[in-house]
């Protein structure tokens, strides 16, 4: 059996940089008293040439917090947050943090469990991602755990719609589920229906109002019973198109196009739509939300509207590191695209 390999000490370091202990600390792991960037390099230059590794413990109690940025995040497993997630780490990663995550797998109770650990381990910025729930019962007591952790220095930023008292990434949801109606009237659909997720979360609520909005602009009108909701998920999208397309038999209505408040939820309609005999993109449009990886490569390739959400990570990771006294909100604009799931009719 191989001997274990010996950690270098902090004290090694510092006798072969030719420093004090407390020079090679301040150095390594960050202090209010600074040393000369000559010196610094020196000790950082050493540390790696000996294979030391430095003590998260002492940087967080050296600086007041860890070298980290926590993010909490709905659903992983959900494209729409793994791409936000990475572009959260490439933030960090160009900043020199270390990103610590957690899924709350869409429970206020799990979320709250989370956000309490991330506390307790002192991150620079904790990330929230995620749509408010209006049925959230937990929803005050983890704002104010949020304002608590803000209170003591660390920086709040949450990616989901205004207002907010903290940073807010503001993904504008309303204006482009109105871009997606108007283009969807353009390409000739004038009999609708929509499979959304629950009502209570303000994403599916601002995409059902301003799709909406853009058939009344439109002069088209979208009833109550042309709207199935479901589970905010690829199984949720599944088990909706097969109502909606029950409700329009037995009502004896026209459906030509039909409107899926997430991609993911498009993907399920698909295969509904398939299950029933019927063809994407020939007997009925079908479009989704958040444009995200895996809507390029369905067939046929599926329309959506799309969220910048690399980018979006990105810029949560600059807000989350500014300075700036008073909340910040960035809004994120969207833009539709166009692909073969709409065919022009």
């Amino acid at each position: 059996m191989a001997a274990q390999q010996r950690q270098i000490t902090l004290t090694e370091v510092a006798r072969a940089a030719g420093v004090s202990t407390a020079t090679a600390s301040r150095a390594i792991n960050g202090s209010s008293r600074r040393v000369s960037a000559d010196i610094a390099a020196r000790v950082k230059r050493t540390a790696e040439e000996l294979g030391y590794l430095p003590n998260l413990s002492a940087q967080t109690v050296a600086k007041g917090a860890s070298p980290t940025v926590a993010v909490l995040l709905s659903d992983v497993a959900d494209p729409y947050f793994s791409a936000i997630a990475a572009g959260v780490m490439s933030g960090a990663s160009e900043a020199g943090l270390m990103v610590t995550m957690a899924a709350s797998e869409r429970s206020p109770v799990r979320e709250l469990e989370m956000l309490r650990t991330f506390r307790s381990q002192r991150p620079q910025a904790i990330i929230v991602a995620g749509s408010r729930d209006e049925e959230n019962a937990h929803t005050q007591e983890f704002t104010a755990a949020l304002r608590a952790y803000a209170e003591t220095g660390g920086r709040v930023v949450v990616i989901t719609q205004g207002p907010s008292p903290f940073d807010l990434v503001d993904i504008q949801n309303h204006d482009g589920a109105r871009k997606l109606a108007h283009a969807l009237v353009d390409r000739g659909g004038r009999d609708f229906g929509v499979v959304s997720g629950r009502m209570t979360l303000q994403t599916n609520a601002d995409r059902i109002s301003g799709f909406r909005a853009g058939l009344a602009e439109r002069g088209i009108s979208l009833s109550d019973d042309a709207i199935v909701e479901t589970e905010f998920t690829r199984d949720g999208g599944y088990v909706g198109m097969h109502e909606l397309l029950a409700r329009r038999q037995d009502l004896g209505a026209p459906l030509d196009t039909v409107f899926a408040t997430s991609d993911m939820m498009a993907f399920g309609a698909a295969t509904a739509i398939r299950d029933h005999g019927l063809r994407v993109g020939t007997d009925i449009s079908l479009a989704g939300f958040d444009n995200v990886g895996l809507t390029e490569d369905m067939n046929p390739a599926m329309t959506s509207v799309e969220i910048p959400l690399h980018e979006l990570g990105q810029s949560a990771v600059r807000l989350a590191l500014g300075s700036g006294a008073e909340p910040v909100r960035l809004k994120i604009q969207t833009r539709v695209v166009l692909r073969a799931s709409t065919p022009q009719r």
